[in-house]
């Protein structure tokens, strides 16, 4: 009989969708409960805790029984709910929960959470090499046959520009912009080609003003903005030769690559205090991430059991480490470094979701 299983989600879409892949995937129906936050939280974090008070309860679908047996979730505010839903169900229920946690590991049944994400190996941990992001290859192409007529006169090869922000440990300043122009110029002199460069929310207005001043005459250039009508981000997606992406923008990457189209990271500087916190990061990766090929890897595997329970500020246990996980995506061949050769990837994608489904399937023998 098959478990009675809810999927509980918010209002980030992103999240959702990682979430979803896994709901298409198994073999059983599900029941989606969205809820809506209290103005207070739409951006502000409620305490970690089971609970509902963070909730705007007239606009969500109603929490109540019969209780499932399985919950879906992901991100610190829904997952609150679910450890809620599981209160009230004498603890019976099983939480998944995909993403790093904001309590502890084993607050869950099964916790699923990509490889930038370093993480004890507990017993009810699964890692992914890549989020399980969607990408929707028809709206891409859609996108892509709209905009074919502002695309076709400019050189080819297209190469997009994929331009982040600053986000910890990664800076943006002076240098960034002059390296971001002086590969545009490489896109124009050695290959031939239009590089086209786009801002996100978290680019610094340092990096869009030398962008906007330097950059080569046969560049097109974007600046993102929150009353854009024409983001011209989807149909690159679909039409671009190449892409190169900054190296603090991990969910862009992850949709080059779901699309198998050649990706390039370009790499972005610590300053001095983003760099003494990758040593922190590194270390996590170091700790969390054994093969158990030797006597020494088993006992760092019982080592980083054992941080789990004595980290209580979560110095190691709830940290990424970006730097990582731009290694395993150039060692796998699904990308290259920003001024190598693009190169079209070869490498077969890991059945991430089929992993996981089988990992809840065990749940419920």
């Amino acid at each position: 009989m098959a478990p009675r299983t809810w999927v509980i989600l918010s209002d980030k879409r992103g999240d959702n969708g990682q979430v979803d892949t896994i709901v298409d995937a198994l073999p059983w129906p599900v029941e989606h409960k969205y809820v809506h936050m209290l103005p207070a939280y739409v951006l502000g974090k409620p305490r970690y805790r089971p609970s509902l008070d963070h909730l705007d309860l007239s606009q969500s679908d109603p929490i109540e029984g019969p209780w499932p047996d399985l919950i879906l979730t992901v991100g610190r505010r829904p997952s609150m709910v679910a450890l809620w839903v599981r209160k009230q169900s004498g603890e019976r229920t099983k939480i998944v929960l995909i993403g790093k946690p904001s309590g502890y590991m084993l607050d869950f049944s099964l916790v699923v959470a990509s490889a930038e994400n370093q993480m004890p190996p507990m017993h009810n941990f699964l890692p992914t090499t890549l989020p399980l992001m969607r990408v929707d290859a028809q709206d891409v192409a859609v996108e892509a046959q709209a905009w074919q007529e502002r695309f076709a006169p400019l050189d080819k090869p297209l190469i997009a520009m994929l331009i982040g922000g600053e986000t910890n440990p990664f800076i943006m300043n002076r240098q960034v912009a002059d390296d971001l122009v002086a590969t545009a110029h490489w896109i124009v002199d050695d290959l031939g080609g239009t590089p086209y460069v786009t801002t996100s929310r978290r680019t610094t207005p340092e990096v869009i003003e030398v962008l906007r001043k330097d950059l080569p005459p046969q560049a097109v250039f974007y600046q993102w903005s929150v009353d854009s009508e024409e983001n011209p981000y989807r149909a690159l997606l679909g039409s671009a030769d190449g892409f190169i992406v900054t190296a603090d923008s991990v969910s862009m990457m992850v949709e080059v690559i779901y699309l198998h189209k050649p990706l390039a990271i370009f790499p972005l500087p610590g300053g001095w205090l983003g760099s003494a916190d990758q040593q922190r990061r590194s270390l996590a990766h170091w700790l969390f991430n054994p093969r158990q090929a030797s006597a020494w890897d088993r006992w760092r595997h019982r080592m980083a059991r054992g941080v789990y329970y004595l980290d209580v500020f979560k110095l190691l246990c709830a940290t990424r480490d970006f730097r990582a996980f731009h290694r395993l995506l150039v060692e796998q061949g699904l990308a290259v470094w920003s001024g190598e050769p693009f190169r079209q990837p070869e490498a077969r994608l890991p059945d991430d979701v089929g992993a996981v489904v089988k990992r809840i399937e065990a749940l419920f023998p």
